[in-house]
C-alpha cells in the first residue's frame, strides 16, 4: 500500500501544546471537517485486483491533527474497513494492537483545503480469496483527532467522530486474487519456542520470560475474578462503569466473554504464545485468526504487573481480540474513552477491548 498528503508532510512534527489540547477537556467542533471518498483501485488489465483508494480532504478552515493509525496508511495497522461478501462479513485478519496515548509524532497534519490520499490492499488484512460481490466501507473512529482551533472532534454524544465512506460494491473473481493474497498475508506462525511452565515463548530472554510468566498468571487471576463476578449476576459501579447499563441480553454477553477469556488463559500446555520480538512502541499485538499468540512490544515491559494499563490487563486486552475467544475490536482506547464508550454505546463498550482490560483490571476497585 502507498499513501501521500498532498501538499504537507505526513510525518510533521506538533507542537507538545497540540498534544496537551487534545488530551484535557476541550469543546467539541461542530462539524467533521474531513470528507472521504472510496474508489476501487483498477489494474493495469482493468481489473480489480483487491486494492482501494481513499483521499480524505480537510473542508474546514483550521489544521486538523488526527493519529495516523485512524487514516489509511503504508499498512492497516487497525481495522479500519468493514467488509462483507454477499451480505457475510468477512472476517479482518491484521494485527489488533493496545496503544497508548498519541505523542506528537504519531499525528499525521491535514491543514486547511489539503488532502490526504492513500492506496490500500485489502487482500493484505481481509480474505477475498472468494468470489462474490463484496460491499467495503471505512470507517474510523477519529479518537484524539482535533483541530488548531483546540476543538476535539467529537459528536453530541461526547464519542469520537467517524471517518467514514458511503459502501463501495465490487465484483471480485476469487481466483484472480489467489496470488496476491498468498504473497500479502503475513507469514504462518513457526512452531519455534520453548515452553515453561505450559507457557510458549518466542524471542524471550530468561529475565523477560520470568517476567511474561508472571503476567499470565496474574491475567489467569484477572479472568477467574471478572468471570466470578459476572457468573454471580452482579451489576454494581464496576459492571455499568465499563460495560454500561444493564440489560440481560449484554450481560449475558459480557458473561460468555469472560467466560471464554478465563478458558483461553487457564491452558497451560504451549497454546498460549508470548512472543518477544516486538519493537514497537506500543503495548502489544495479535492477530485475531491466530490463536493464542501474543506479541508483547516496548510499553509491555515498562508496564506494572496489575492495576491500569498493567502487564497482566494487556493480555486481557488481546486475548479478547481473537476471534475465537471474544472477537473485540479498538473503537476507543484509555479509561476515559472506555467509560464515555460504556455511558454512549453499551453495545460498543462490549465489542472494544479496553473495556474488557479495564473491567478486569477494577482500578480504583468497585463493586
Amino acid at each position: 500500500m502507498k499513501s501521500t498528503l498532498l501538499g504537507v508532510t505526513l510525518g510533521t512534527t506538533l507542537l507538545a501544546a497540540a498534544i496537551a489540547a487534545a488530551g484535557a477537556a476541550q469543546p467539541s467542533a461542530k462539524f467533521n471537517p474531513l470528507r472521504v471518498s472510496l474508489t476501487a483501485a483498477t489494474a493495469d488489465s482493468g481489473g480489480f485486483l483487491g486494492a482501494v483508494e481513499v483521499v480524505i480532504t480537510n473542508t474546514g478552515n483550521r489544521t486538523v491533527r488526527v493519529p495516523k493509525w485512524e487514516l489509511p496508511n503504508e499498512f492497516l495497522e487497525a481495522k479500519l474497513f468493514q467488509v462483507t461478501r454477499d451480505g457475510a462479513p468477512v472476517q479482518y485478519e491484521g494485527p489488533m494492537i493496545k496503544r497508548g496515548l498519541p505523542g506528537a509524532e504519531d499525528f499525521a497534519i491535514l491543514r486547511a483545503g489539503e488532502s490526504y490520499r492513500a492506496t490500500v490492499d485489502l487482500t493484505a488484512a481481509y480474505d477475498m480469496t472468494q468470489s462474490g460481490r463484496y460491499v467495503v466501507t471505512l470507517i474510523s473512529p477519529l479518537q484524539h483527532a482535533s483541530t488548531s482551533g483546540g476543538e476535539m472532534l467529537k459528536d453530541i454524544r461526547g464519542l469520537p467522530m467517524l471517518l467514514q465512506t458511503a459502501p463501495l460494491n465490487l465484483w471480485v473473481d476469487g481466483k484472480d486474487q489467489l496470488g496476491a493474497v498468498q504473497q500479502a498475508k503475513p507469514p504462518k506462525p513457526d512452531a519455534s519456542g520453548v515452553v515453561v511452565n505450559g507457557v510458549t515463548y518466542k524471542g524471550c530472554t530468561t529475565s523477560r520470560i520470568d517476567t511474561a510468566g508472571q503476567a499470565v498468571n496474574a491475567a489467569r487471576n484477572y479472568a477467574e475474578n471478572g468471570k466470578g463476578y459476572l457468573n454471580a449476576g452482579t451489576t454494581g459501579p464496576r459492571y455499568t462503569t465499563w460495560f454500561g447499563a444493564y440489560t440481560s441480553s449484554r450481560y449475558s454477553t459480557a458473561r460468555q466473554h469472560f467466560a471464554s477469556i478465563d478458558t483461553a488463559l487457564d491452558q497451560n500446555n504451549g497454546q498460549i504464545t508470548i512472543n518477544c520480538g516486538c519493537n514497537q512502541s506500543y503495548y502489544a499485538y495479535v492477530y485475531p485468526n491466530r490463536p493464542y499468540e501474543i506479541f508483547v512490544c516496548r510499553a509491555f515491559w515498562s508496564a506494572p504487573l496489575v492495576g491500569t494499563d498493567s502487564k497482566a490487563g494487556t493480555l486481557i486486552h488481546e486475548t479478547s481480540h481473537f476471534t475465537v475467544v471474544a472477537g473485540t475490536d479498538d473503537i476507543v482506547y484509555g479509561q476515559a474513552g472506555a467509560k464515555n464508550l460504556a455511558l454512549s454505546d453499551p453495545n460498543g463498550a462490549l465489542n472494544n477491548a479496553d473495556n474488557h482490560e479495564y473491567f478486569a483490571e477494577n482500578t480504583p476497585s468497585q463493586n
